[in-house]
């Protein structure tokens, strides 16, 4: 996890570490990292490879999604970098005139549909 959190701080955003601890009064299913880039917030969570979302971190992807974020599942620092490069692209896109919407990132593929796996 800190070898992508680097990277997102490498080119320009900030990223948050979410941790829960014993008796914190955090909501279950909040993303590892939470982060801002190029204006959009970002809800990332960072898993090994092949590794399964438990149901309550799906649904916490998908309410970002709905709220117009953006919703990741990273396995790795590639994946990383491929969604930066798509976020800077939708940021050139809205320079030029293109609607801002939600978007899915799933381990390195964009999903039209925000169904994680």
């Amino acid at each position: 996890m800190q070898k992508i959190r680097q990277r997102i701080e490498r080119r320009g955003g900030r990223a948050f570490k979410i941790q829960a601890s014993e008796g914190a009064f955090q909501e279950v299913g909040i993303p590892d990292l939470l982060w801002c880039y190029r204006g959009r917030f970002i809800g990332s969570e960072v898993k090994q490879l092949g590794e399964p979302l438990r149901p309550a971190q799906r649904a916490v992807l998908h309410e970002i999604h709905r709220a117009g974020g953006v919703a990741s599942v990273l396995e790795t620092v590639e994946q990383t970098d491929r969604l930066l490069n798509v976020l800077d692209k939708e940021a050139l896109d809205e320079l030029a005139g293109h609607e801002d919407r939600g978007l899915c990132f799933d381990r390195g593929h964009i999903r039209s549909r925000c169904k994680f796996s």
